[in-house]
C-alpha cells in the first residue's frame, strides 16, 4: 500500500516545490492585469465607437466564455467533492463552517447597508422622474413569483434543463444528489471507472480555465474599456447620488473594513489573502457573475492560498449561490428607497424586519448578472410597490453589479479561506485531490 502510494507523494512534492517558486511569476502576471486594466480604461475614455463596439464584442466573447465553463465546473466540483465525503463528519464540518461564515458576512453587509441609509437618508425623487422611470423597468424580463413558485422553479423535474437555463440552485442539487449518491454506492469496479471518467472531465474543465487566464489580458482591456465608456457616455447620473453613495459606500465598508478584520480575528493576513485571489476579484469585477468567475476562484483558492480541494470545492460553489453579501445590501438599500418614494412608513422595526428579508432572499439569488436587480423587482411587485424607480436606478446598476459581484467572491474567498484555516489538520487528507491549476 505504501510503494502504491509513493508516485503521488513524489508528484505532490513536485508540485509543491514548484508553487513555491512562483511568485515573480505572479508578480508579473498581477502587473500585466493591473496594465491591461489602465489601457482598456484610456482607450475606452477617448470614445473611438469602432474601438468601442470592439471592446463591447470580446467583453461578450469572454463573458460567454466563463458561462460556459462555470456550470460544469461547479458540476464536477460538487460531485467529486460529495462523493469522496460522502455522510463522513467532514462533510458536517466544512458545510456547518461555511453557512456560518456566510450568514455572518451577509447580515454584516445589509447591517451597513441600513447604517449608511439611516444617516445619509436620501431624500424622495419627483414624481415625474419616478414616472419616467417605468417605460425603462425590463418587465420583458421579469415575472412575480410566489415564494412557493421561487422554491418550485428550484427544484429540477428535467435532468438537462437546468443546465441548458443556468439555474445555478437547480444544477447544485442535481450535482449533490450524484455526489451523495456515488458516496453510498458499493465499492465496485462500475463506481470506480465512473468517478475516474469525472475526475478526468475536471481536469480538463481546469485545463481550459489555465487557457482562458492565459489571454485574460485581452479580456480586461475590453472590459475596462467597456465600463470606461459607459462611464464617459454619463451612465451614472447626479439625481441618484445619494442613493448610489449609499450602495456604493456600504459595499466600500464591507470590501475594505468589515472583511478583513473578520479575516483578522480569525488569524488570518487579509492583504495576504486579498493579493492571492485578486485574479478571481477582477473576473468577478467585469463578468459581474460569481457563477462565472467559480472556475478562476476555485484555481486561485487552491493554487495561491493552497487551499484543502476538499473544502474549495465544498465551500466555493455553495458559497456562490448562499453568499451574497452585495447582493442582501442593495436588495434593502433599494428596497427601502422604492418604498420611501412610494410613501411606505419606514419605523425602524421595519427596516430591521426588511434587513432579514433581504438576506434570506440574498441566500436563495443565483450568481448570475442583473439577478439581484430582479430579484428586488419580483419583492416590491410582489407587495404591490410602484417600481418606476427601478427604471431609474437601471442605467447605474451596470456599475453597482460589477463592484457588488466583486463583493461576493471576495467575500466567498474569505469563508474558504476561514473554513481552511479552522479545519486545518482536522479532515482527513487521504485521497485528497489535485489542486486546480492555475
Amino acid at each position: 500500500m505504501n510503494d502504491s502510494n509513493k508516485p503521488a507523494n513524489v508528484r505532490e512534492t513536485a508540485q509543491q516545490a514548484i508553487r513555491q517558486n512562483k511568485p515573480k511569476n505572479q508578480g508579473r502576471q498581477f502587473a500585466l492585469w493591473f496594465g491591461a486594466l489602465i489601457l482598456g480604461g484610456v482607450l475606452g475614455w477617448m470614445g473611438i465607437q469602432p474601438l468601442n463596439e470592439l471592446f463591447n464584442f470580446v467583453a461578450t466573447v469572454f463573458t460567454r466564455l466563463f458561462q460556459f465553463i462555470a456550470i460544469p465546473t461547479i458540476t464536477l466540483a460538487v460531485i467529486t467533492t460529495l462523493a469522496e465525503l460522502g455522510g463522513n463528519r467532514d462533510t458536517g464540518r466544512i458545510f456547518g463552517h461555511a453557512v456560518i461564515y456566510t450568514l455572518l458576512t451577509t447580515i454584516c453587509a445589509a447591517a451597513i447597508g441600513l447604517g449608511f441609509y439611516l444617516v445619509i437618508a436620501p431624500d424622495n425623487l419627483p414624481m415625474d422622474l419616478l414616472a419616467s422611470g417605468q417605460s425603462a423597468v425590463p418587465l420583458g424580463n421579469f415575472k412575480s413569483l410566489s415564494y412557493y413558485d421561487h422554491i418550485l422553479s428550484v427544484i429540477p423535474n428535467n435532468a438537462l434543463q437546468p443546465f441548458v437555463s443556468g439555474n445555478v440552485l437547480s444544477v447544485m442539487i442535481i450535482a449533490a444528489s450524484v455526489g451523495l449518491a456515488l458516496a453510498f454506492m458499493p465499492r465496485t469496479e462500475n463506481r470506480a471507472q465512473l468517478l475516474k471518467v469525472i475526475m478526468g472531465a475536471q481536469e480538463m474543465f481546469f485545463t481550459l480555465i489555465r487557457a482562458l487566464l492565459f489571454i485574460l489580458p485581452v479580456g480586461i482591456v475590453a472590459f475596462a474599456g467597456q465600463l470606461s465608456a459607459q462611464i464617459e457616455a454619463g451612465v451614472i447620473v447626479g439625481a441618484l447620488g445619494k442613493y448610489t453613495l449609499i450602495v456604493l459606500g456600504g459595499n466600500a465598508v464591507q470590501i475594505f473594513i468589515v472583511l478583513p478584520l473578520i479575516l483578522l480575528l480569525r488569524g488570518l493576513n487579509p492583504i495576504r489573502v486579498f493579493r492571492q485571489m485578486s485574479p478571481a476579484l477582477a473576473v468577478a469585477l467585469f463578468t459581474k457573475s460569481s457563477a462565472g468567475t467559480l472556475p478562476v476562484t476555485l484555481a486561485c483558492a487552491e493554487q495561491n492560498l493552497k487551499v484543502n480541494p476538499k473544502v474549495s470545492r465544498f465551500v466555493l460553489p455553495i458559497c456562490t449561490t448562499i453568499n451574497m453579501n452585495g447582493c442582501a445590501a442593495f436588495i434593502l438599500v433599494t428596497s427601502l428607497f422604492v418604498m420611501q418614494n412610494a410613501g411606505y412608513e419606514l419605523s425602524l422595526g421595519t427596516m430591521i424586519t426588511w434587513l432579514f428579508i433581504a438576506v434570506l432572499a440574498a441566500v436563495g439569488n443565483a450568481g448570475v448578472p442583473m439577478g439581484c436587480y430582479f430579484l428586488t423587482l419580483s419583492l416590491m411587485s410582489s407587495i404591490g410597490a410602484p417600481v418606476g424607480l427601478m427604471g431609474i436606478i437601471l442605467p447605474i446598476y451596470t456599475i453597482i453589479d460589477m463592484i457588488e459581484t466583486a463583493e461576493n467572491v471576495w467575500s466567498d474567498s474569505a469563508v474558504c479561506a476561514m473554513t481552511d484555516h479552522d479545519l486545518k489538520g482536522k479532515l482527513d487528507d487521504s485521497g485528497e485531490a489535485a489542486p486546480a491549476a492555475l
